[in-house]
């Protein structure tokens, strides 16, 4: 007979996606029904600032699965809905302020939003956010359509250079603005926030350093001009928003979970209920490796946590375990980044650089170099620039590093010694 119990994932996202597919490749054979928000079915956000948003990659290309997978599959996708009240004593979530659906296991895969600016003029035609397909096919639009010349990017982290290095590839003059004195310097740290810095200004972005936004003007309802808080206003037929965003827990907070910076949930995704999980942007998980809690707002970790939840949610006692990973590609022509990050730093929680390679930024060239952060001979974290096939090395490595191993430092930055040696020394050690 098949499994009576229904399992309910709220959130149509990639981890929620995930989710419902391991359950079926693990064998449960009960009821999944998926409730989204958003009017598209599951998709992955990378694409979003990175290969679509550049006009080279098809649309359909950011979905998870195609459309027919869901039925084919039995997973009940309801979409253009919201999920408004959740009892975790009654184990029912409402739809919508009416309709009640009663779970066995739920899962809050609701990932996170956009933090929202509040200054004057953010009404204006112009003024764009990015974290939805739509908003992603807006920017295109605009920018395809040659109706942005001259864009502003709010924000230099991991959104606004995507979006920077997107714009300037059809060939709009791009400003950025952060209150930061670098791009992505509270992850970086001085040293490489100061290259992909660089890396920017070669393809002849402004930055407009320690400085915020007080204002947007314009006419006849549409942007013009950007107004820094140093009274600065830098003209503009758009501007992309990206200053962080904020884990979606309004359900969760409802309900009486435990919130603090996400939902939080022990080493198997499992919530203060234990029959709800969380996975994804949302869940402020207990790290094994790191040994507390972190929240990860990367794609692997929607990745990798989906399914980590979903068979949790079955009965498996594994910790999710992962190292943190994300990646970035920011321009194709020379100087360009095709980058991969793996490991966790606390801001200001390291020593030392060590690079393996040259990491000068140069016009017309493109580097090729692995960075470490080190602490006490430790890596913490690795990130290869241009350079392949090395994340299982240097996820070892972080491994190691926060399991208290040091490393022969001289061994890791000489390039004529195999990354796996430095692995193996490492992994050798008592």
């Amino acid at each position: 007979m098949p499994d009576p119990r229904t399992f309910v994932i709220i959130g149509a996202s990639l981890a929620g996606a995930k989710a419902a597919e391991t359950l079926r490749d693990e064998g449960f054979d009960g009821r999944i029904v998926m409730i989204g928000e958003e009017s598209e079915r599951p998709y992955e956000r990378p694409p979003l600032s990175k290969g679509y948003l550049h006009g080279k990659d098809a649309r359909d290309g950011a979905y998870v699965h195609n459309e027919s997978w869901y039925a084919d599959h039995d997973v009940e996708l309801r979409l253009g809905v919201r999920a408004t009240g959740l009892d975790p004593a009654a184990h029912t979530v409402t739809l919508d302020g009416s309709e009640r659906l009663t779970y066995d296991k739920l899962l809050l895969a609701t990932g996170s939003r956009p933090r929202r600016l509040s200054t004057e003029g953010t009404d204006l035609d112009g003024v764009c956010y990015l974290r939805t397909l739509p908003d992603a096919d807006a920017l295109l639009h605009r920018l395809r359509g040659g109706t942005a010349r001259r864009v502003v990017v709010v924000g230099a982290g991991w959104i606004g250079l995507e979006t920077a290095a997107a714009a300037r590839s059809f060939g709009a003059d791009v400003t950025v603005v952060e209150m930061d004195v670098l791009p992505l310097r509270r992850v970086l740290g001085d040293d490489v926030a100061s290259i992909f810095a660089d890396v920017h200004r070669a393809h002849d972005v402004t930055f407009h350093f320690g400085t915020g936004v007080s204002g947007f003007v314009g006419s006849a309802g549409k942007l013009e001009a950007v107004v820094l808080s140093n009274g600065v206003q830098v003209p503009a037929d758009m501007a992309i928003v990206g200053v962080g965003i904020e884990p979606v827990t309004d359900l969760a907070v409802s309900a009486g979970l435990t919130v603090d910076n996400g939902v939080v949930t022990d080493a198997s995704l499992r919530t203060s209920d234990p029959d709800v999980y969380a996975a994804g942007d949302v869940a402020s998980f207990h790290s094994p490796m790191l040994g507390g809690r972190i929240r990860v707002e990367h794609w692997g970790n929607a990745l990798d946590g989906g399914p980590a939840a979903a068979r949790a949610m079955l009965g498996s006692a594994d910790p999710y375990d992962k190292v943190p990973y994300f990646f970035s590609d920011q321009y194709e022509d020379a100087p360009s980044i095709g980058m991969e990050y793996a490991g966790w730093v606390d801001r200001g929680g390291y020593e030392r650089m060590v690079y393996r390679g040259d990491p000068t930024i140069r016009a017309d060239a493109t580097p090729e170099f692995i960075a470490f952060w080190v602490s006490d001979g430790r890596v913490l974290a690795g990130m290869n620039v241009n350079v392949w096939d090395v994340q299982d090395d240097i996820q070892a490595l972080v491994r190691a590093g926060h399991a208290g191993k040091q490393v022969d430092l001289d061994r890791l930055a000489d390039e004529s010694v195999p990354l796996a040696d430095v692995v193996a020394d490492v992994s050798a050690t008592a």
